[in-house]
């Protein structure tokens, strides 16, 4: 199915690479007008030019904002809608893998955690939300993973971070939906991107990559299995751009 953008802007955080830029990618190349978020403005540099090459005539902006701070939202936001105008979609897409057994996670680890994740959603959809409803269009859409709802043995903070990441998405769809703004969750499994490079790198597990990578997409097909029946059942993929209907 072709699902045009035309005269849409979108944005998408963690943009500047995996999933993030592989959506961003898709929207421009969909029509839409596409700013990207990450923290390193070199990377960030390198895909805008990626994007720019496989959609031209598209605005791309390519802006450095470490989402976990309040002040560089807005700051943020305010930039965007002085190129754009306007947002229309929002991917909620920054995050990373932050996990270990309970007792080992200190009172900074969580904050840090939840402000990457949960409370980047919140100040984002704040700011973005009334001028959606007033229009009468939008779309919200929050990656998350299949640990929002079946989380593993050591799998906080970053699975409890996603759960509540989920059950704001429920609470803000149903207030969008009477104004067609259409919040949703993507639920993923295990992604051969940069995050799982840098898990494994980190972890030094004595197999290859191949091997950790197979491993990590055969315990979230255990876990989906474990899930409700409306969860994702994963195995490890390339990333591609979610659905926008």
């Amino acid at each position: 199915m072709d699902v045009r953008l035309d005269g849409r802007s979108a944005v998408v955080t963690g943009g500047s690479k995996g999933l993030g830029l592989a959506i961003a990618e898709e929207y421009a190349r969909s029509g839409a007008d596409v700013a990207i978020l990450a923290r390193d403005q070199g990377t960030l540099n390198e895909a805008k030019a990626r994007i720019e090459a496989s959609a031209r005539g598209r605005k791309v902006a390519a802006i450095s904002c470490d989402v976990s701070k309040a002040d560089a939202i807005r700051r943020t936001y305010d930039q965007i809608m002085s190129q754009f105008g306007k947002i229309d979609i929002y991917v909620n897409n920054a995050g990373q893998s932050t996990r270990g057994p309970s007792e080992t996670i200190t009172d900074e680890m969580w904050q840090s955690d939840l402000d990457l994740k949960l409370f980047a959603q919140i100040r984002f959809c704040r700011l973005l939300f009334p001028q959606m409803k007033e229009r009468k269009w939008g779309r919200i859409i929050s990656v998350l993973n299949i640990g929002a709802k079946a989380p593993g043995a050591d799998s906080a903070p970053t699975s409890v971070s996603r759960a509540a990441q989920m059950a704001f998405t429920k609470a803000l769809s149903q207030e969008g939906a009477p104004h067609n703004v259409l919040v949703n969750s993507l639920h993923v499994g295990v992604i051969v991107s940069d995050q799982i490079k840098r898990r494994y790198d980190r972890e030094r597990p004595n197999v290859s990559f191949e091997q950790y990578v197979a491993e990590a997409g055969r315990g979230c097909r255990w876990a989906a299995w474990a899930a409700p029946r409306n969860s994702v059942r994963s195995r490890p993929s390339s990333p591609r751009m979610p659905p926008l209907m």
